[in-house]
């Protein structure tokens, strides 16, 4: 169950509350779906209650109560728990882990992208001609063209010739030139030129930080340790490739089924699809790089379980932890191609 399906049902829980006189609320459009914070549990958690506290006159954790009645029978949880003040947590059955990275490995890099092909609205993205301006817009516009939008990107002046070879970014002006909506992309500027990193560490060093945050230029994007969040992120997703070649010659291969204690890299890899809507939404592919780096950290605890240790045979666990990981590694190899950025199988 993904965080989109997972939201569907929390809202189907409010509407059948209200249609039977528990509540009287207006249905909202829709339930934010999250991990779980301090205190919560499970594999994901939603605010709903609290959210409609104030307009059904009751104390939110009776609202979660009553929500929570109609949830517990959803044959995909194993267990619905109200923790704090009214939050609602979900415990996913394993088989609807196991459908999670199905899902994720049957849509490959295209996991989290708009099902419709270009289906959306036309947008217009302004940029200044300064490097990190317009490496910052050509990974806005990737990601709007993943949630189906038309994007033309225009810059105030003519940038570098270099940016593009060095930092494969798209300088042409294409796409509709009538927008339903009109974006400009201002971040603070670099400042030093990031060129000398090569495409990949400048592109992270420019895009990891939020727009209002200066770039360290040259930071230590080039360094191969855990201290350099950009070699965590590839690094996991090199490590999820070696697995799969491991696993290979010792003649097993994935198949999604039941992982224990993998609730923290299951919430994030079913966050996914909202993470790239939200950073199409308010053009933060910051976002997005963060969220990388939450799966990277993620998996990593998962990964040393993968194979069979010794005479140890491989089982339905191992292939189940197998899949885990490459649906992890596909995630990571998505995210960072629309960060423009590449992820290599060998590092």
């Amino acid at each position: 169950m993904t965080p989109v399906e997972l939201s569907r049902t929390v809202l189907h829980a409010v509407r059948r509350a209200v249609d039977d006189g528990e509540l009287s609320v207006t249905v909202p459009e829709r339930a934010v779906v999250t991990a779980p914070g301090p205190g919560g549990c499970g594999d994901y958690a939603t605010n709903i209650a609290l959210q409609l506290a104030g307009a059904a006159g009751r104390p939110p954790r009776d609202v979660a109560e009553i929500l929570r009645a109609r949830l517990v029978g959803e044959q995909r949880f194993d267990d619905v728990v109200v923790t704090g003040p009214g939050f609602l947590n979900f415990s996913l059955e394993r088989t609807a882990a196991a459908g999670l990275v199905e899902e994720i490995l049957r849509r490959g890099l295209r996991y989290g992208h708009a099902t419709t092909g270009f289906s959306g609205t036309a947008v217009l993205l302004r940029c200044p001609a300064e490097v990190r301006a317009v490496v910052v817009a050509d990974a806005v516009t990737r990601v709007l063209r993943s949630q189906g939008d038309f994007v033309r990107v225009e810059c105030d002046g003519s940038p570098a010739p270099e940016w593009a070879s060095v930092l494969g970014v798209d300088v042409t002006t294409r796409g509709p030139r009538i927008a339903d909506r009109y974006v400009t992309v201002r971040p603070v500027p670099a400042p030093a030129d990031p060129l000398p990193l090569g495409r990949d560490a400048a592109r992270w060093a420019l895009l990891h930080p939020a727009a209002h945050d200066r770039p360290r230029i040259p930071g230590d994007h080039l360094v191969q340790r855990e201290g350099n969040p950009l070699f965590r992120v590839r690094y996991a997703h090199a490590r999820t490739r070696a697995l799969l070649r491991n696993a290979a010659d010792l003649g097993f291969h994935p198949e999604p089924g039941p992982v224990s204690e993998a609730e923290a890299l299951l919430a994030v890899l079913g966050d996914h699809p909202r993470v790239l809507a939200a950073t199409a939404t308010h053009h933060t592919p910051d976002r997005l790089a963060r969220h990388l780096l939450a799966v990277a950290d993620a998996a990593m605890p998962l990964l040393p379980a993968v194979l069979p240790l010794g005479e140890e045979k491989p089982s339905a666990a191992h292939r189940a932890r197998l899949a885990l990981a490459e649906a992890a590694g596909t995630v990571l190899a998505g995210g960072l191609s629309l960060l423009g950025i590449d992820a290599p199988d060998h590092l």
